[in-house]
Protein backbone atom coordinates (compact mmCIF):
# COMPACT_ATOMS: atom_id res chain seq x y z
CA UNK A 1 0.00 0.00 0.00
CA UNK A 2 1.58 3.62 -1.19
CA UNK A 3 0.68 6.18 1.80
CA UNK A 4 0.16 9.93 1.18
CA UNK A 5 2.58 12.04 3.30
CA UNK A 6 -0.29 12.89 5.68
CA UNK A 7 0.33 9.62 7.13
CA UNK A 8 3.78 10.62 8.04
CA UNK A 9 3.22 14.03 9.80
CA UNK A 10 2.68 12.30 13.53
CA UNK A 11 6.52 10.57 13.45
CA UNK A 12 7.35 14.15 13.14
CA UNK A 13 5.20 15.37 16.29
CA UNK A 14 3.09 17.46 13.73
CA UNK A 15 -0.68 16.25 15.05
CA UNK A 16 -3.81 15.66 12.27
CA UNK A 17 -6.71 13.15 12.74
CA UNK A 18 -5.49 10.03 11.94
CA UNK A 19 -2.43 8.74 13.08
CA UNK A 20 -1.65 5.28 11.25
CA UNK A 21 1.65 4.69 12.93
CA UNK A 22 -0.34 4.91 16.52
CA UNK A 23 -3.17 2.73 15.57
CA UNK A 24 -0.93 0.18 14.49
CA UNK A 25 0.96 0.34 17.89
CA UNK A 26 -2.01 0.18 20.04
CA UNK A 27 -3.38 -2.41 17.87
CA UNK A 28 -6.72 -0.72 16.67
CA UNK A 29 -5.33 -1.71 13.01
CA UNK A 30 -4.15 -4.60 12.31
CA UNK A 31 -1.24 -3.62 9.49
CA UNK A 32 2.19 -4.89 8.25
CA UNK A 33 4.16 -2.09 8.64
CA UNK A 34 6.78 -3.92 6.10
CA UNK A 35 4.12 -3.60 3.58
CA UNK A 36 3.47 0.09 3.32
CA UNK A 37 5.51 2.41 0.96
CA UNK A 38 5.89 5.84 0.34
CA UNK A 39 7.30 7.87 -2.61
CA UNK A 40 10.87 9.69 -1.56
CA UNK A 41 9.47 13.03 -2.61
CA UNK A 42 7.01 12.35 0.75
CA UNK A 43 10.33 12.64 2.90
CA UNK A 44 10.85 16.51 1.23
CA UNK A 45 7.23 17.28 1.75
CA UNK A 46 7.54 16.15 5.44
CA UNK A 47 10.76 18.15 6.22
CA UNK A 48 8.38 21.50 4.61
CA UNK A 49 6.18 21.22 6.18
CA UNK A 50 7.80 20.46 9.62
CA UNK A 51 10.26 23.40 8.75
CA UNK A 52 6.60 25.58 8.49
CA UNK A 53 5.32 24.47 11.77
CA UNK A 54 8.67 25.34 13.32
CA UNK A 55 9.33 21.22 14.53
CA UNK A 56 12.89 20.88 15.97
CA UNK A 57 14.61 19.25 13.04
CA UNK A 58 16.00 16.20 16.19
CA UNK A 59 12.14 15.14 15.62
CA UNK A 60 12.26 15.38 11.86
CA UNK A 61 15.12 13.23 11.54
CA UNK A 62 13.93 10.84 14.07
CA UNK A 63 11.15 10.34 11.70
CA UNK A 64 12.93 9.86 8.94
CA UNK A 65 15.11 6.99 10.46
CA UNK A 66 11.79 5.50 11.47
CA UNK A 67 10.65 5.91 7.25
CA UNK A 68 14.08 4.74 6.33
CA UNK A 69 13.88 1.90 8.46
CA UNK A 70 10.65 0.33 8.08
CA UNK A 71 8.78 1.75 4.83
CA UNK A 72 9.69 0.97 1.52
CA UNK A 73 10.96 3.88 -0.70
CA UNK A 74 10.23 4.69 -4.08
CA UNK A 75 12.18 7.25 -5.90
CA UNK A 76 10.90 9.92 -7.65
CA UNK A 77 13.06 10.11 -10.53
CA UNK A 78 12.03 6.29 -11.55
CA UNK A 79 11.13 6.97 -15.82
CA UNK A 80 7.66 5.83 -15.49
CA UNK A 81 6.63 7.42 -12.13
CA UNK A 82 8.01 10.82 -14.33
CA UNK A 83 5.92 10.10 -17.16
CA UNK A 84 2.60 9.41 -15.43
CA UNK A 85 2.91 12.29 -13.19
CA UNK A 86 3.19 15.16 -16.29
CA UNK A 87 0.15 13.20 -17.45
CA UNK A 88 -1.85 13.29 -13.74
CA UNK A 89 -0.95 17.24 -13.89
CA UNK A 90 -3.60 17.17 -16.77
CA UNK A 91 -5.87 16.43 -14.05
CA UNK A 92 -4.13 17.31 -10.60
CA UNK A 93 -3.13 20.34 -10.27
CA UNK A 94 -0.29 19.76 -7.30
CA UNK A 95 2.34 18.02 -8.85
CA UNK A 96 3.65 16.19 -5.49
CA UNK A 97 -0.03 14.90 -5.49
CA UNK A 98 0.76 13.47 -8.72
CA UNK A 99 4.15 12.22 -8.10
CA UNK A 100 2.61 10.24 -5.13
CA UNK A 101 -0.64 9.09 -7.25
CA UNK A 102 2.42 8.21 -9.93
CA UNK A 103 3.97 5.78 -7.49
CA UNK A 104 0.62 3.76 -6.22
CA UNK A 105 -0.16 3.90 -10.33
CA UNK A 106 3.51 2.51 -11.63
CA UNK A 107 3.22 -0.36 -8.77
CA UNK A 108 0.10 -1.72 -9.05
CA UNK A 109 -0.85 -0.68 -5.46
CA UNK A 110 -3.50 0.87 -3.54
CA UNK A 111 -3.09 4.70 -2.48
CA UNK A 112 -3.68 5.29 1.21
CA UNK A 113 -4.77 9.46 1.09
CA UNK A 114 -6.57 12.33 3.04
CA UNK A 115 -6.61 14.62 0.17
CA UNK A 116 -9.31 15.55 -1.23
CA UNK A 117 -8.87 16.61 -4.64
CA UNK A 118 -7.52 13.12 -5.09
CA UNK A 119 -10.60 11.92 -3.23
CA UNK A 120 -12.86 13.68 -5.74
CA UNK A 121 -11.46 12.07 -8.92
CA UNK A 122 -10.56 8.73 -7.45
CA UNK A 123 -13.38 6.98 -9.43
CA UNK A 124 -11.80 8.35 -12.82
CA UNK A 125 -8.37 7.31 -11.75
CA UNK A 126 -9.56 3.65 -10.42
CA UNK A 127 -11.56 3.38 -13.44
CA UNK A 128 -8.47 4.71 -15.76
CA UNK A 129 -5.67 3.01 -14.47
CA UNK A 130 -6.82 0.18 -12.38
CA UNK A 131 -5.74 0.92 -8.41
CA UNK A 132 -7.53 1.41 -5.63
CA UNK A 133 -7.77 4.74 -3.71
CA UNK A 134 -9.06 4.85 -0.14
CA UNK A 135 -8.95 6.86 3.05
CA UNK A 136 -8.27 5.99 6.62
CA UNK A 137 -11.76 6.10 6.96
CA UNK A 138 -12.60 3.33 4.08
CA UNK A 139 -9.17 1.57 5.52
CA UNK A 140 -11.16 1.39 9.17
CA UNK A 141 -14.09 0.25 7.69
CA UNK A 142 -12.76 -2.11 5.25
CA UNK A 143 -10.47 -4.22 8.42
CA UNK A 144 -13.72 -4.16 10.30
CA UNK A 145 -15.63 -5.59 7.99
CA UNK A 146 -12.98 -8.60 7.54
Amino acid sequence: MIIDTTYLLPLAKIEIQTDLFSDILRGKLILDVSQLAINLISIFELQAKASKLGIPPIQVLKAIRFIVKYLKIIDFRDRSVVELSFELRKILPDYIDCVILATAITQDDILLTEDTRILKIRGRIEENYGIKIISYKDLIKRKLEK
